[in-house]
């Protein structure tokens, strides 16, 4: 399963109504299948341009992140469902690239990168 990473700005709240939202948002990713890596909290901080949602103007949002795994068919509808949530101004799923190795090139040996940095 890819590995993406869903983006959501959420509505000025208090903490119990933020938690609650975050909880909602989780088990539907459980519920279609997801495997929910981490959640981030980026803060709470001015937007940077109004967003109109749901009759309301909003200028104040908390930003979080939600690492997770799923199949590929699973994020139309999750993003359709969040766009539906009064709580959420901004869901965005971005797809995270596979983590390249630390391994050396083949073509590249500790000795050449060490002479390379003394130079």
């Amino acid at each position: 399963m890819p590995r993406y990473e869903l983006c959501l700005i959420l509505k000025a709240m208090q903490r119990p109504e933020i938690a609650a939202v975050l909880r909602r948002t989780v088990e539907t990713l459980f519920e279609r299948g997801a495997i929910v890596r981490g959640l981030e909290n980026l803060g709470e901080r001015r937007l940077p341009y109004k967003i109109s949602k749901h009759d309301c103007r909003h200028s104040q949002g908390g930003y979080f992140s939600i690492d997770f795994h799923s199949s590929p068919n699973i994020i139309s509808g999750l993003l359709e469902y969040l766009e539906r949530d009064i709580d959420v101004l901004r869901p965005t799923v971005l797809k995270k690239d596979i983590e390249i190795s630390k391994t050396q090139c083949c073509g590249s040996s500790p000795e050449k990168t060490k002479q390379a940095s003394l130079h």
